[in-house]
């Protein structure tokens, strides 16, 4: 099922105006937001993974919001280092959540927006699904999400530069009700990849749908 997108303007707590694309299902059983890379290094949210993941959830019947963080393109702002990015996650939540309707709430990213997605626990959210978190080298304890009982899906690269499987499975041992795939033939950047980083996105989707 094709959807067509929305335009859609967000708007933070601290004021400031975000741009955003909308994939609205008729009757969506599901609603979700994915979050793209890091913006100092050129992402954005027509990110292919991002894209990717956006536009197969839809399909699947979910409601699927991505947007530009603050400082990235028509996007008001300064980037914040990840911390003041939180802020535009929530306002992302705020805007999908009642989309939702009795179905599950997936906050989803990739790289940098993994690692920011995975520091927002706004109580509507009923899931995580993060796509090559550059989790080496962050400090235990600064992931919010970890200690979290609400699930957690990780996919790593298996030729990741930044955090390989291991690495991977080593940052998030600790992490409470989180599970740890392995995308095959892939580097930190999915190239050849997307696909199946998407399909899995809808399978968590459908499997948190089903509890």
């Amino acid at each position: 099922m094709a959807v067509e997108a929305e335009p859609l303007v967000l708007e933070t707590l601290d004021g400031v105006t975000l741009r955003g694309e909308l994939l609205l299902p008729p009757a969506p059983v599901a609603a979700a937001v994915v979050c793209h890379p890091h913006p100092l290094y050129g992402g954005n949210m027509d990110n292919i993974v991002v894209e990717a993941m956006v536009r197969a959830l839809a399909a699947a019947g979910a409601a699927a919001l991505r947007f530009d963080f603050r400082g990235v393109r028509q996007s008001d702002g300064e980037h914040g280092g990840g911390a003041d990015e939180r802020l535009d996650v929530a306002a992302a939540v705020d805007a999908v959540a009642p989309l939702a309707g009795d179905g599950p709430l997936l906050l989803a990213g990739y790289s940098f927006g993994a690692l920011v997605a995975l520091s927002v626990t706004d109580p509507r959210i009923d899931a995580w699904y993060a796509v090559a978190p550059p989790l080496a080298g962050v400090t235990p304890g600064a992931v919010l999400a970890a200690a979290d009982h609400r699930p957690k899906l990780v996919e790593a690269a298996e030729h990741d530069q930044y955090t390989p499987p291991a690495a991977m499975a080593a940052a998030t041992a600790d992490w409470v009700a989180t599970t740890v795939e392995t995308v095959p033939m892939a580097d930190h950047f999915m190239a050849g990849a997307t696909s199946i980083v998407a399909e899995r996105a809808v399978a968590f989707v459908s499997s948190l749908a089903a509890r």
